[in-house]
């Protein structure tokens, strides 16, 4: 595992502490970790989602009401990711 320094306002680092000393997560490194694994989860759904809808602009216009798109992307999103 690759080692590194990094530098925490003191608001941020006091956060970490407390999360640390709840017991939510064992280690400042833990839950740095479990926050990026979180911010490359969300940033692979607004990935998917902007590929969609630029797919859906290009491909024009259709019938389908509103509840019958959201239905499908939500079935989408979840198979995709």
């Amino acid at each position: 595992m690759a080692r590194q320094s990094i530098s925490f306002t003191k608001p941020n680092d006091e956060w970490l502490k407390s999360q640390v000393e709840s017991e939510e997560y064992s280690s400042k490194s833990e839950l740095v970790n479990d926050l990026i694994r979180q911010a490359r989860r969300q940033q692979a759904q607004i990935d998917w989602i902007k590929a969609k809808l630029e797919k859906a602009e290009k491909s024009g216009f259709t019938n389908d009401s509103k509840e019958d798109i959201l239905n499908e992307s939500k079935l989408n999103l979840n198979d995709e990711i």
